[in-house]
């Protein structure tokens, strides 16, 4: 009998060592209670393996029953909870947008009684559209503060899925969802957050072939990226659309945010950047290594740049650059200015600078 119970443990533990699903092991600990049976059916009283494994199988078929109505009620509860989930989410409030449903004003009034937001401010977010780039370290932050804030409509770009290394910024994502696509898994914990918005998930990688019509649906796109092809491109599509584009970097203890709008008045990335560094010079967040919290100060502030354009609140920075170290506690701000000979946006401000 004790052998048996040691086999059993021994197949559960290393079957989860070893990484083996549930059902698996399950399914293991299922066919040697069947071997154990057939031993007792078969081999005749006095047989040494029967007196190993407890002499009768009176005591298994009741181990066996106790197993069976167990495993009942666990589908009982699994179905039981399927159901309640699935009443749940046809009850929750479908996504209208531009149109605030009851229980909106509520979440959002902390926002209402700010003068420079107001109704019209908020009704201004619902109506919105943004695209963000990336749901990594910045893209995370920023993904669920726009879902709070009651941003209308909120598309997320990226073709990676989430592991371990992700989980020490990346605060959209769990340990759960460990293997899933990051754009589903930012869309669930932003789903979670604010049932009123809607999320577009696109599961690929930003090329050109796709970037001009993907702009095209959105009013604003903030760049979390952490690679300088997506930038280029981005910053060069969003020129295009004369659309602003909220861009945020890091690197170690350092982080940097401007707001990139060259039709009106303010100079574009590549104004800023005009070439690729050299290898070496900007190393990736993987090789450099980040602090974790970082990425959720420049990526929130990149939101409060969202809101505030979307809005028409206060001044963006729109010709300026946020430098902010954090081993210091030290920020402080930097003037661009557009590049006449930028071959990007040169000739393209054509609106005059906001007020």
């Amino acid at each position: 009998m004790l052998l048996v119970l040691g086999l059993v443990a021994a197949i559960w533990g290393l079957g989860q060592l070893m990484g083996v699903p549930k059902a698996a092991r399950g399914y293991m600990i299922g066919l040697l209670y069947v071997v154990i049976l057939a031993v007792h059916v078969v081999l005749p009283f006095g047989h040494p393996l029967r007196a190993a494994t407890g002499g009768s199988a009176a005591l298994w078929l009741i181990l066996g029953g106790f197993g069976a109505l167990g495993l009942a009620y666990a589908l009982v509860l699994r179905r039981l909870r399927g159901r309640a989930q699935a009443k749940e989410a046809a009850e929750a409030p479908a996504p209208r947008p531009g149109k605030f449903q009851d229980g909106e004003l509520e979440r959002y009034a902390r926002h209402i009684v700010l003068r420079e937001l107001g109704g019209p401010g908020q009704a201004r977010l619902k109506q919105a559209k943004v695209l963000v780039i990336g749901a990594g370290g910045l893209g995370s932050p920023a993904l669920l503060y726009l879902a709070a804030a009651g941003v209308g409509t909120v598309g997320v770009i990226d073709d990676d899925t989430v592991d371990t290394g992700n989980l020490q910024r990346q605060v959209i994502h769990q340990d759960a969802r460990i293997g899933m696509p990051k754009v589903f898994s930012a869309e669930a914990a932003m789903k979670a957050l604010n049932p009123y918005i809607t999320v577009r998930p696109y599961k690929r990688r930003l090329t050109e072939e796709i970037a001009g019509g993907l702009f095209g649906d959105y009013d604003l796109v903030l760049d979390g990226t952490d690679n300088f092809t997506a930038r280029y491109l981005s910053n060069r599509v969003a020129v295009e659309k004369g659309m602003p584009l909220i861009s945020g970097a890091l690197s170690q203890w350092e982080g940097q945010i401007s707001v990139f709008d060259p039709a009106r008045g303010g100079p574009c990335y590549q104004c800023v950047f005009p070439e690729v560094p050299a290898p070496g010079l900007a190393p990736s967040c993987a090789e450099a290594g980040v602090l974790g919290p970082l990425p959720g100060v420049i990526g929130s502030m990149m939101a409060v740049e969202a809101v505030k354009l979307l809005a028409d609140a206060g001044q963006p920075l729109r010709g300026e650059m946020l430098i902010y170290d954090a081993l210091w506690g030290e920020t402080r701000k930097i003037a661009l200015k557009p590049r006449a000979d930028c071959p990007v946006c040169a000739g393209k401000g054509a609106l005059p600078p906001a007020a």
